[in-house]
């Protein structure tokens, strides 16, 4: 992997999720390089062969926040703060240490178990808490999807740790690809070690785009039974296999008694 300087831009910006005002992406692109992505569609390099860093991110980091009060930072919405080049690179470890010394908080979504390695900062602030996502109940669909990222229970004991460490955690099921991804068997080993877990099906808009030709590719390849049935459903929201999985899911909300927030 190539790792090369971005042009100078604002390292932190608006962000869209309820709750939390301001986002910081340490990275300009992600490794991780995960076929489904929405992120990709707005790649400045091949993120199979480059991805970027800031420049001095501390010093610049610590001018942004002198501008804006005390808060929680949300790290993960472009790119995944704790892709592999994280560990030489320590992009997202210095700006927690730098949060923490600032007075702010972090709210974290990660792929990858390195983000254990930072429990020392993130138990020291106020209200942090770190989720991860999983999409694939065995490895071998997930690398088909995902390869450079880290199994699925490598991520799941990431999360027990964390927790047992007394960060707040959550988790993500997302994306849920139709006859692929079994979410109650998911959501069942997350349960224990996640506060609050969210469901997201797989979105593609555009049927004729790159993101959803990169996806079929995999599906044609792999599950040419599976290919039909997973494109009616992607593309229809209405589709009966949404409906059953809506109603599976809210029999286990209610019979587990979980902060479950499905959205499909």
């Amino acid at each position: 992997m190539n790792v090369s300087v971005c042009t100078h831009r604002k390292i932190i910006l608006p962000c869209g999720l309820k709750d939390i005002d301001y986002q910081v992406d340490p990275y300009v692109g992600c490794e991780h390089y995960c076929h489904y992505c929405y992120a990709l569609a707005t790649a400045e390099t091949d993120w199979s062969k480059e991805i970027q860093i800031h420049n001095h991110i501390v010093d610049q980091l610590s001018e942004e926040i002198d501008k804006i009060a005390p808060q929680t930072i949300y790290m993960g919405y472009h790119t995944d703060p704790y892709q592999p080049c994280e560990a030489e690179y320590r992009q997202t470890r210095n700006a927690l240490e730098l949060f923490l010394k600032k007075g702010f908080s972090a709210s974290i979504l990660t792929k990858s178990d390195l983000v254990v390695r930072d429990i020392d900062v993130l138990k020291k602030m106020k209200n942090a808490a770190v989720s991860v996502s999983v999409a694939f109940n065995d490895n071998s669909t997930r690398r088909l999807f995902e390869a450079a990222t880290m199994d699925t229970e490598k991520r799941i004991e990431a999360l027990r740790r964390l927790k047992q460490a007394g960060v707040r955690t959550g988790a993500l099921v997302c994306p849920v690809i139709p006859y692929l991804t079994d979410a109650v068997e998911l959501i069942d080993r997350l349960a224990p070690h996640a506060e609050v877990i969210w469901v997201y099906g797989l979105a593609i808009d555009d049927r004729w785009g790159q993101q959803w030709a990169t996806v079929k590719k995999i599906l044609s390849r792999h599950f040419p039974d599976l290919t039909e049935p997973i494109e009616t459903a992607v593309f229809s929201k209405q589709d009966r296999y949404w409906t059953r999985l809506k109603e599976n899911l809210a029999a286990l909300k209610n019979d587990r008694q979980l902060n479950l927030n499905v959205h499909l």
